[in-house]
Formats: structure tokens, C-alpha cells, sequence
């Protein structure tokens, strides 16, 4: 590598809700010479960031343009309703959505949930973001539809949530543009794919990583070579007639010693 060549890194984009801490534990224990860089991006910005080249890959949620992207589906998510405390859905374990047909649902500009048809009764003015959103229901004004990590994410004493049986599902993926498959995209498909580091899948280790050959076997017994018998091996070779034993057609006779005629 000469002196303007940048060393190598990692750029992973993730989307609100997602949590990439573990992979990038193994990446750091795997690949410590590359750094991984963490980008957080909004899931409307991911396609357009890693089509730029600002990220490598993203942790993002679908659809994807699958002409464009490749993607790996991790985890389909559970969709929740986040209401106040004194809501009465915070007094039930599940809810569908004709139970939210009397509530003003908002529906953020930011939302990651496809809707066929939109539930409950509309808002005045739709939210810009989802943290807008939360607002709002801590407000009274409403409630919010969202994928649980995002409730989590955006988590406040005076809220609560619960799941809604029958609303559409967010599912979270790794992605990457497909004519940029690099050797450190496969690293990190190995790694949330759980392969271990010495896997034929993927990418091949470098030579450091490569476990050492372990010393070949002989298939022959340690003193056949001299002629003697092995430890394991005389009475096999008696029985077969080889290693000086019995000739075929005889198993069992003692040679060197004449028979007594009568």
C-alpha cells in the first residue's frame, strides 16, 4: 500500500429502531485492522445513501429496490399501538384495529408501515416524524401505529404500548447495492449470518487466520516399516497371512515345528 492509499474501512447505515451493537462486537474482534463505522440514517435516506456510496451496506427496513439492492431479511417485526397510560387499550394484552376505529391515529411522515387502508380516524395535520408523533399522544391528541422498536426507541414514563393483531408488519434486512460486493460486504454477511471465522462460506481468511495444518497420520502401524509386528496390528496380520504368518487355507497352524508321524 503506498502512501495516498486510504486504509480500508467499514460503513454501515442503520435505521431508527435497529440495533447493530452485537455484529459490530464481532466485527471489532474479527477485523480489528478495519474500522466500522457506524452511519444513522433515516429509512427514507438509506437506499439513496448507499446508492452514493456513503455507506456499504445498511441495516434498513423493506421494501428495497431489488434491481438495485441486494438484501439479506433479518427479522419481521411486531406491530404495536403507543397510547397513554390511562388509554384503555393500556388496560388489554391486544388490540386489532377496528378497537382504534374511534381514535385519531396519526400517520407520520416518516412511517415505515405499508397501510392498504389507514386505521382509525385521521389527524388534522399529519406529524413530520415519529418523535412529532409521540408528542402528540402524550398529548391526549391521539395515538400512534408503529413497528415495537420504534415504541421503544421513543419510550416515555406517561406511554404505554400493545400489539395490533391484524396491522401490516415491518421486516428489517441487510442491504447493499449489488455491483458493489466487496470481500468486507461478505465479512459482515458472515457475521450476521452467525458463520464462524474458520467457515468455507464467504470470503476465504487470510493466511493469518487460517488454522494450522495439524501433522498427517501414517496409515501404515509404527514398526510395519521394520518388519516387526505393531501393537495392533501382529494378529491381523497372522490371520491374512501377511507379516511372516500363517499361509491362506491354514488360519491357525504353528509354523516351524514338524508333526510327529505315528
Amino acid at each position: 500500500m503506498t502512501g495516498s492509499e486510504a486504509p480500508p474501512s467499514f460503513r454501515l447505515a442503520y435505521v431508527p429502531g435497529v440495533t447493530p451493537g452485537k455484529w459490530v462486537r464481532i466485527w471489532q474482534e474479527r477485523l480489528p485492522d478495519v474500522p466500522l463505522e457506524l452511519v444513522p440514517v433515516t429509512a427514507a435516506e438509506a437506499p439513496g445513501l448507499m446508492s452514493d456510496g456513503g455507506a456499504d451496506a445498511g441495516v434498513v427496513r423493506l421494501p428495497v429496490d431489488r434491481a438495485v439492492f441486494s438484501a439479506i431479511p433479518l427479522y419481521t417485526e411486531t406491530t404495536v399501538v403507543v397510547v397513554p397510560k390511562d388509554h384503555d387499550v393500556a388496560a388489554v394484552d391486544e388490540v386489532s384495529l377496528e378497537d382504534l376505529a374511534e381514535d385519531v391515529v396519526f400517520h407520520p411522515l416518516d412511517d415505515t408501515l405499508e397501510w392498504q387502508e389507514l386505521p382509525g380516524r385521521p389527524a388534522v395535520e399529519r406529524p413530520a416524524t415519529t418523535a412529532d408523533a409521540i408528542e402528540l399522544v402524550a398529548a391526549g391528541v391521539g395515538v400512534l401505529v408503529v413497528p415495537q422498536s420504534l415504541a421503544r426507541l421513543h419510550h416515555r414514563r406517561d406511554l404505554t404500548y400493545r400489539p395490533v393483531a391484524d396491522a401490516p408488519q415491518s421486516s428489517v434486512a441487510l442491504s447493499w447495492p449489488e455491483d458493489r460486493t466487496t470481500d468486507l460486504v461478505d465479512d459482515f454477511i458472515g457475521i450476521v449470518r452467525g458463520r464462524t471465522v474458520n467457515s468455507t462460506r464467504g470470503r476465504r481468511p487470510s493466511p493469518a487466520e487460517q488454522p494450522k495444518d495439524k501433522p498427517r497420520r501414517s496409515g501404515r502401524p509404527a514398526r510395519a516399516a521394520a518388519g516387526g509386528k505393531s501393537a495392533a496390528g501382529g494378529r491381523r496380520g497372522a490371520a491374512t497371512g501377511r507379516g511372516g504368518g500363517a499361509p491362506a487355507g491354514r488360519k491357525g497352524a504353528r509354523p516351524g515345528k514338524p508333526r510327529r508321524r505315528s
